[in-house]
């Protein structure tokens, strides 16, 4: 019986585990829609609605694991945020023209540090990187 709870525990802890980490991929695809959807928008309702999703998806992409140089990924991550924050403030208090040039130092930023986020190759995963 104590080996049945613990075989439980086990199944149980570790589909918690599970549930915790995060999907890289799926989670930067909403990540691109919700920036998308803060540089179309019309409104400034409609852009921090975008922009607030947008910094709340890239807290969590921090929170995943990176196969290439993890340390520059989550630098790369940090810019991001704070340029979508930069864009925010210059929304709410110019208007939404001003959110123009920190919109697109984070396109930059994702070119710049997009290749860190894939995951590895079936080489490296079977002979190391």
């Amino acid at each position: 019986m104590k080996s049945f709870f613990l075989i439980m525990a086990l199944l149980f802890s570790s589909l918690v585990i599970a549930e915790e980490s995060v999907d890289l991929e799926v989670n930067m695809k909403n990540t691109g829609l919700a920036y998308k959807q803060a540089v179309q928008a019309t409104q400034l309702s409609e852009f921090n609605t975008a922009i607030d999703e947008f910094i709340k998806l890239v807290k969590v992409s921090k929170t995943g694991k990176f196969y290439k140089k993890p340390e520059q990924s989550l630098q790369g991550l940090d810019k991001v945020i704070a340029q979508a924050e930069l864009a925010k403030k210059a929304a709410n208090e110019l208007g939404l023209s001003a959110a123009k040039e920190p919109l697109k130092n984070i396109d930059n930023l994702r070119k710049k540090y997009h290749e860190l986020h894939e995951p590895p190759g079936f080489f490296e995963l079977l002979f190391g990187s």
